[in-house]
This record gives C-alpha cells, sequence and structure tokens, in this order.
C-alpha cells in the first residue's frame, strides 16, 4: 500500500497538479507499478544473511582483480603462449531468477568469461572462457566459489 501511495505521489508531483483526471491517471499507473512489482519476486533473502552478501562481494571483487592480471599477461604476450579460449557448458544447480542474475553478472564482469546461453529447460549456462585449461577444474571452481554461496543467500 505505501508503494501505491509513493508513485501516485511521485506522479503528481512530477505533472505539478491534483487535478482530478491527474489523480485518477496516477492512480492507474500506480496501481499497475504495484502489480508489476509484486510479480518480480524480489529477493528479500540477501537481506538475512549479510555475512554472505559480503563474503561473496569480496571474493568477487578479489576475483575480478586477479582476472584483470592474467587478462593482461595473455593480452601482453607474457607466460606460456600456450592458450586455449572455448565455451564451457556448466550445469547449475541453482534456480532463484535472482540468483541467475547475480550469477550472469559474476561471470560477465569478470575478465576473461562471459555469459553467452542459458538452457532453462536443462539450467545449464554456456560461458564462454578466455583461457580455458582444464574445464572440470573451472566447473568446481564455480560451484564451490559462487554457486554454493549465491544458493545460500537466495535460496
Amino acid at each position: 500500500m505505501r508503494l501505491f501511495f509513493i508513485l501516485l505521489v511521485a506522479w503528481l508531483v512530477l505533472n505539478e497538479s491534483v487535478a482530478p483526471g491527474h489523480i485518477l491517471l496516477g492512480a492507474g499507473l500506480a496501481l499497475a507499478g504495484v502489480l508489476v512489482y509484486k510479480r518480480l519476486e524480489p529477493a528479500t533473502h540477501a537481506r538475512n544473511r549479510p555475512m554472505l552478501v559480503l563474503q561473496l562481494v569480496g571474493l568477487v571483487i578479489a576475483d575480478i582483480v586477479r582476472s584483470n592480471f592474467a587478462v593482461a599477461r595473455i593480452v601482453l604476450g607474457l607466460g606460456p603462449m600456450q592458450r586455449k579460449a572455448g565455451f564451457l557448458s556448466l550445469p547449475l544447480e541453482i534456480r532463484h531468477p535472482a540468483g541467475l542474475a547475480t550469477a550472469a553478472c559474476i561471470i560477465t564482469a569478470t575478465p576473461g568469461t562471459s555469459w553467452v546461453r542459458y538452457d532453462a529447460a536443462l539450467n545449464i549456462v554456456t560461458i564462454h572462457v578466455l583461457d580455458l585449461a582444464d574445464e572440470a577444474a573451472w566447473i568446481r571452481l564455480f560451484k564451490e566459489h559462487y554457486e554454493r554461496r549465491l544458493m545460500e543467500i537466495f535460496e
């Protein structure tokens, strides 16, 4: 109910009018906004586990910094020249929409990896990895580092 009034007041303030037509139109838009918001099912679980969220954020930041250095070494031609880029099918256990969205952000924000496709029926994500040395190790790393924590936060 509070969101409805906030949206209605915002509409009236933005239009600088309290005419009956604006009140009626604003009420309709506010009601539509509330209904859409309810369908989105915001992730409330994350608020109950702030330490897990902070651990995940710290881990992501550390991995992004580490990946930046690794990609820079590849681009500058430092280290071994035998690099194998490729696509990896990553089976997931997590199904919560907010957890999947967070996983997509983590993978895409980490240099050297990108989220390519998600198969909802099989719950498999296809990602591209710039330096794909060992597929099994990469899958194990993702599941231990990220998926386990995301499931604790969102499911």
